[in-house]
């Protein structure tokens, strides 16, 4: 039952007070790491610890490391306040963090700039003294980093996401970011009534988190309507959806096959952009920040929109989607799977041996995604309903709820 007038004036209240009270806090750690004789530069921003006090992590951020040509110490910013409200909104006592390296993963002597710059973050790292959670994966991750990072600094809870053997979950090669995504869509869809079974969907970005939204989604029954990625050339449109060799060369982000069978299809590709205004049931953007922007929101003809990348969506576009009856499931909603999963393998006590039998801790990760995004997807939509706001303010509020009360 909708609250009452009153209630929602002091619902509204409340809100502001906490939104203020966010906005008004600044970086607690935010430092950029050179070494000028070696060419490496990149960035940390460890937003908040307080969240994390009385943890088994205590006065600690944690996100993922960004590597690109273009990163800046703004995004790193961006990306680390965003983390605050994700880890929050996921209910781990755990502050928000970023890193990032100004490079190209796949250049000729990548590996001994990623080492050096190992070495410049490790006085900023939780395990030997600093407020940093440690490396994980992000934009620019390559499998093998994990390896180089943990022989680098002689400790493998220095980075998250590592496989099984090393004691991690593996949340990339699993998908796990992804999982949490596809479940919060199918959340969602069960809140609005709407069986997953049949309903559409597009994904933009065919990367790890795309791939794994496409596997997990399409597992409890859903369509895959449209895809676009750059390395595919643009959007393709399947009426039926994809035959299953393709949806499996897809899921396993075997590029080779994917482009082979693409090029023997009947549709040739659209332009990239048009995989956004597929007439679907979900819209996963899940490619990079601010894909859908005032200039386009209007050609978006999805019925509902899960973020699956960091920021896909501005605010104003969000608000105007909303306005036009589309639902959004904001990122920090949606996808904290690697978060989680990065929160089980620091704090497990499952030895590598035996997860590496076992995958223990994977395991968990898929259970606790699974389990905390249904529970918050449903619980921002009550919020929604009972005091008729839009979902990214319902989401805000149960961050700010956490950042400032703590995690119950």
């Amino acid at each position: 039952m909708p609250a009452q007038p009153q209630q929602q004036q002091n619902f509204a209240t409340e809100f502001a007070a906490l939104e203020k009270k966010f906005n008004a806090m600044k970086p607690e750690v935010e430092v950029t790491l050179k070494d000028d004789t070696q060419g490496v530069e990149g960035y940390l921003v460890v937003w908040n610890t307080g969240i994390s006090v009385g943890g088994p992590l205590e006065k600690s951020g944690k996100g993922g490391t960004r590597i690109t040509p273009t990163v800046t110490l703004e995004e790193v910013k961006m990306l680390a306040r965003t983390m605050a409200l994700k880890n929050a909104a996921a209910g781990l006592p755990l502050g928000g963090a970023k890193s990032g390296m100004k490079a190209n993963p796949d250049a000729p002597g990548f590996e001994k700039k990623y080492r050096r710059f190992a070495q410049l973050m490790k006085p900023h790292l939780h395990e030997f003294g600093g407020s940093y959670g440690g490396f994980g994966f992000d934009i620019g991750a390559r499998p093998i980093h994990p390896a180089w990072i943990c022989d680098e600094l002689k400790s493998t809870r220095s980075f998250t996401g590592k496989p099984v053997d090393m004691g991690g979950t593996d949340y990339d090669k699993e998908g796990i970011a992804g999982l949490g995504v596809a479940t919060a869509a199918a959340a969602l869809l069960k809140v609005k009534y709407k069986p997953v079974k049949g309903a559409t969907f597009a994904v933009q970005g065919l990367g790890a988190m795309g791939a794994a939204v496409i596997r997990y989604f399409t597992e409890q029954g859903a369509i895959l309507k449209a895809i676009s990625d750059p390395k595919y050339g643009g959007t393709y449109v399947f009426k039926d959806g994809p035959k299953p060799e393709l949806l499996k060369a897809l899921i396993e982000m075997d590029s080779k096959k994917t482009n082979e069978l693409l090029v023997t299809g009947a549709d040739l590709p659209t332009e990239a952009e048009d995989v956004l205004y597929q007439a679907v049931d979900v819209l996963f953007p899940c490619a990079v920040h601010n894909v859908i922007r005032d200039d386009n929101v209007e050609k978006i003809k999805a019925k509902n929109v899960v973020e699956g990348a960091n920021g896909p969506c501005t605010d104003s576009a969000r608000a105007k989607l909303n306005a036009k009856g589309i639902t959004v499931i904001p990122d920090f909603i949606a996808n904290p799977g690697g978060i989680i999963a990065a929160y089980v393998e620091l704090t497990s006590k499952v030895t590598p041996e035996e997860n590496a039998k076992t995958r223990a801790k994977v395991n968990e990760a898929k259970q606790i995604t699974i389990s905390r995004i249904t529970a918050n997807v449903e619980k921002l939509m009550k919020l929604v309903t009972d005091y008729n706001i839009d979902t990214v303010k319902a989401g805000r509020y149960m961050a700010y709820k956490n950042i400032f009360e703590g995690v119950k």
